[in-house]
């Protein structure tokens, strides 16, 4: 990377960082501090349902993503990252909505799996919080024609981003047999 394209990329970068933790510490506010508007669940009880198909759906676009991009389809490969980022977006408008409405849902403490549930939900929670810069930058350098620059950061983005979109639908239906 020559420094002129180092410094045309050093304030989107900063102002990529900046949204994102604005938008980590809403979400731990949200969660942890905002009292549910509908505590008892009553509004909109599909939210939870509707999160996990779009973190589905997210994991699928990436995988087929992936497959075009190895198979040099690179207008398929940025139309399906397209669409795996158009599904990430739905999923965080719907957990905002279902996290405000609801607060944060618990794992019974005595169901069976909860170490593993805990485990995988805090390992999909710290890397939600580094994939969403990771896929901003990761679109920035696509988006700007920074190939080599994009290439070199995707090879990280790519598995915390399907680690994230696929631990998002596990931890929903240990959380739902568990609730059952």
């Amino acid at each position: 990377m020559t420094t002129a394209a180092s410094d045309n990329s050093r304030p989107a970068i900063a102002a990529i960082l900046a949204i994102s933790a604005a938008a980590t510490l809403f979400l731990f506010w949200l969660i942890y501090m905002h009292p549910a508007a509908d505590a008892g669940g009553t509004k909109f009880a599909f939210l939870p349902a509707l999160n996990a198909i779009l973190n589905g759906l997210s994991a699928v676009a990436l995988l087929i993503g992936f497959t075009f991009v190895k198979a040099r389809k690179i207008a398929l490969h940025r139309r399906a990252m397209i669409t795996a980022f158009v599904f990430s977006t739905l999923f965080l408008v719907s957990y905002i909505a279902h996290h405000a409405l609801h607060g944060d849902v618990r794992y019974p403490l005595h169901a069976a799996f909860r170490t593993l549930y805990l485990w995988l939900l805090g390992s999909h929670i710290i890397l939600a919080v580094v994939a969403l810069p990771l896929v901003l930058v990761t679109f920035f350098f696509s988006l700007t024609g920074r190939i080599r620059q994009h290439r070199a950061i995707a090879r990280w983005t790519f598995p915390i981003w399907l680690y994230v979109s696929v631990t998002g639908v596990i931890t929903y239906v240990m959380l739902h047999l568990a609730m059952s």
